[in-house]
């Protein structure tokens, strides 16, 4: 008897029925939060346009020849989406998914199931695939090659090995550290696409569509606004118009208005560029501490009590990419756009040394001559 296929906790939702076409269909009441608010179809996604259609030639061309898709491997920063291609890619073909994390899979045992149980042409979404170990990545390449696996039974002069043959399928990885991933394993990946951030016009969009899946009233400029304070994450923008939802139902009348998101915004300490109190409690301590750098991550993150890996993986990429804050040789330094946005005059340069004005205050006016 057909052993079923394995499902995550999160796949065991009315969402998973799609992944089984021969499965009947039944209706199943909206839940609130719309799964995630995900779309259910590639076409129905904003943005990362060139990456669809990549994907989408790739999906039309499998079901042409009847073959399982080639394997895939998604990168880029948290929350632009990769999670919702691999679950939206199965419903494209019509054919079953199983969802791992590579942190969870510390063994060749632990991955074994999830292809003993892989269907004709099925999906294997590994979450953070550059958290799997050695030698579980080495159990992959035969895997993923030849489709079989090798098993070995028994210990010492008595072990022997069994050859066992899997169904064709796909694997769909996705990363956040794509160099962390070992040459070999990136190499058995047909197809590599790299997910960019969002543009605040596709962001309004986002916005606008889930602000409907969350039935609430949400006008053109809140939207743009809530946009523009999302760092160019679907992810973010999510998480800020939940938040300006709460606050609308708490404080206004259920409908938001520009007023409104620019409260909740405020509560939350998010200013025009997104940045968060965190982002400027980095950015400030860089300026009064540390003279605007250079200044090594290691020694910021001690003055603020912060791991340095919160720094680095949350913090500086958004900073980074806004050009508030540069890396150099020698460590962090505040760009000029930096100190303009933390209201400060930037350091002069004298010759090869610079020379920090004087200030009446901790943001006052600027001492002329001092």
């Amino acid at each position: 008897m057909a052993r079923e296929p394995l499902l995550s906790a999160a796949d065991a939702s009315p969402a998973s029925e799609v992944f089984a076409p021969d499965r009947p269909q039944r209706e199943e009441p909206q839940r609130e939060e719309d799964v995630a608010l995900r779309p259910k179809r590639m076409e129905d996604m904003v943005g990362q346009r060139e990456v669809y259609e990549r994907l989408k030639i790739a999906v039309d061309a499998a079901l042409i020849r009847g073959e399982a898709l080639g394997h895939i491997l998604l990168d880029g920063p948290p929350g632009l989406g990769k999670t919702t291609f691999a679950t939206c890619i199965p419903r494209a073909l019509g054919v079953p998914l199983q969802i791992a994390s590579g942190a969870t899979l510390t063994a060749p045992k632990d991955l074994l199931p999830y292809l003993t149980n892989a269907e004709e042409s099925s999906i294997l979404f590994i979450d953070e695939i550059h958290r799997l170990p050695k030698a579980v990545e080495e159990f992959m390449y035969p895997a993923m090659e030849d489709f079989r696996v090798d098993i070995t039974l028994g210990e010492g002069v008595s072990a022997r090995t069994v050859n066992l043959s899997l169904r064709p399928f796909t694997i769909i990885g996705a990363t956040t550290r794509s160099g962390m991933l070992s040459a070999p394993l990136r190499d058995r990946f047909q197809i590599r696409e790299h997910l960019e951030f969002y543009s605040d016009e596709e962001l309004t969009e986002i916005v606008r569509r889930n602000a409907a899946k969350l039935r609430i009233e949400i006008d053109d400029s809140s939207a743009k606004k809530i946009a523009s304070c999302s760092r160019g994450t679907p992810r973010v923008a999510n998480n800020r118009l939940r938040w300006v939802r709460d606050y609308a139902t708490s404080r206004a009348d259920g409908k938001i208005t520009l007023d409104v998101a620019k409260l909740a915004l405020n509560m939350l300490g998010i200013d025009h560029l997104g940045l968060d109190v965190q982002d400027r409690k980095y950015m400030e301590t860089i300026m009064r501490v540390f003279h605007g750098g250079p200044v090594g991550v290691e020694a910021v993150a001690h003055t603020l009590n912060t791991a340095t890996d919160t720094l680095t993986d949350e913090v500086e990429p958004f900073l980074l990419r806004a050009e508030l804050v540069v890396r150099t040789p020698r460590g962090r330094k505040l760009t000029s756009a930096g100190y303009a946005h933390l209201g400060v005059a930037a350091p002069v340069e004298t010759g090869s040394e610079l020379t920090l004005p004087l200030f009446d205050g901790e943001y006052g006016e600027e001492v002329v001559g001092g």
